[in-house]
């Protein structure tokens, strides 16, 4: 481990995601200065990874790119990109009150300071890995930049699949190759932390009932944004196990969510609309597919999002209420699901090319061992003041925005980071007028 420096900002940002890169943004232009700790080798979260947002229809990335860039090329914003965060508190070795966190930055084996992001190492690498950033659905070279409109721009070397042919060093043009790089241990202290960390999807392996992730053409919904974006793995969508184009997808709603079983008893809230969403999208795609979702409840709570509903049903997008049972792989790749529908028919069997579960949403990051904040029953970061200020933590000089207190779309996501921002704002003002 290398030695470990200290770097002092106003606040700390934990998370580069659509709620840190919009708090970190109001914060910057107040003149405060700001650092943004993101776990994945780019930021932008989850929303660069999606195709199109709802209830409008547009461009995810067109949105969350030039927030990318806004943060990156700020004055007062600093990023620390494929970093682990092993420790947040109180700093408690000064008398003035402030956030104390140990970060790791972890080896690229590429040097930051040299590399131009010409990409000849990728290019010229040999060796081909499943890529995550496509869902897992395409490969990637063992040194890549992460996607094509990633910030920074820089690739990362994948150490457990990488042969050390030396191809990528001796093609770099400015020596940035370096397979000896160690991670570095630094120290981030600052006045107060903002943690929006986000969620993640409840692992289809972990859903016993639709075959543990191990039905090829049943995926989740996150791969399917990616099979819809432009930019996907295989520039349209096809059924991941043979590249056929599928004539029947079905949507299963709750998959994981209200299901005291699966250890998520609470409602993922945007599952309906996402779900709609990507129907849509697919009905424009393949226009002679049978797209189905099989449904519980709907639930369009948000503004314009019950004409949204409307709109899919009227596009001939097919709802049924009920409840599916279990999934089976059928012939041909195809899988079978079975259910028990509400309109009095009992248990039905239907056959569909592709399936896509909306798994239900859970905390993108565990703060027990490293952070003393509390969290709710559901395991979200808890917001002591939910009514008044669903930011305020139990900790005065930490506040929470975003996915990461609770499920949430990007609308409420964004309000709820500039709400973070304002009250991190009047928490650093306060300070300075009682000093």
């Amino acid at each position: 481990m290398v030695s470990t420096h200290i770097k002092k900002f106003d606040t700390l940002v934990v998370g580069g995601g659509i709620a840190g890169l919009q708090t970190a943004l109001d914060l910057g232009d107040q003149g405060y200065k700001v650092a943004i700790v993101e776990k994945d080798a780019s930021i932008g979260g989850k929303m660069i990874r999606l195709s199109k947002v709802f209830p409008t229809l547009d461009c995810a990335s067109c949105i969350t790119t030039p927030k990318m860039s806004a943060a990156a090329h700020h004055e007062n914003i600093t990023l620390f990109t494929y970093c682990n965060l092993t420790s947040l508190d109180h700093d408690t070795s000064s008398e003035a009150l402030g956030v104390k966190a140990v970060i790791i930055q972890n080896p690229r084996y590429v040097d930051p300071d040299k590399c131009i992001g010409c990409r000849q190492c990728e290019y010229v690498c040999p060796i081909y890995v499943s890529d995550e950033e496509q869902g897992g659905l395409s490969a990637t070279k063992a040194i890549s930049i992460p996607f094509s409109n990633a910030i920074p721009q820089l690739p990362i070397m994948d150490i457990e699949n990488c042969m050390l042919c030396g191809q990528c060093e001796k093609v770099c043009p400015t020596n940035a190759i370096d397979y000896f790089q160690k991670p570095e241990e630094f120290i981030i202290l600052a006045k107060t932390a903002i943690i929006t960390t986000g969620f993640e999807l409840l692992p289809k392996e972990d859903n016993f009932q639709y075959g543990n992730g191990k039905i090829p053409n049943v995926v989740d919904s996150l791969q399917m944004e990616r099979l819809l974006a432009p930019h996907g793995p295989y520039n349209r969508v096809l059924r991941p196990s043979d590249g056929m184009e599928p004539d029947s997808i079905a949507y299963v709603q709750c998959a994981g969510s209200r299901d005291k079983s699966m250890g998520v008893s609470y409602c993922s809230r945007v599952c309906c609309m996402y779900a709609i969403k990507q129907a849509m999208l697919l009905s424009g795609s393949l226009p002679l597919a049978d797209i189905t979702i099989y449904y519980m409840d709907i639930r369009a709570f948000g503004k314009g999002y019950e004409q949204f509903y409307q709109n899919a049903k009227a596009m001939g997008i097919e709802f049924i209420k009920g409840k599916v049972a279990k999934i089976d792989e059928g012939e041909n790749g195809s899988a079978i699901v079975r259910y028990e529908n509400q309109d009095g028919s009992g248990i039905v069997t239907a056959n569909h090319d592709l399936v896509v579960l909306s798994m239900g949403m859970i905390p993108g990051w565990n703060p027990e061992p490293i952070c003393p904040v509390s969290k709710d029953s559901d395991h979200f970061i808890t917001s002591i003041k939910p009514k008044i200020s669903p930011v305020l933590t139990n900790m005065n000089d930490f506040f929470v925005a975003g996915a990461a207190a609770g499920p949430k779309d990007i609308v409420d996501t964004v309000t709820e980071s500039g709400s973070a921002a304002m009250e991190a704002a009047k928490f650093m003002s306060n300070s300075i007028m009682e000093n």
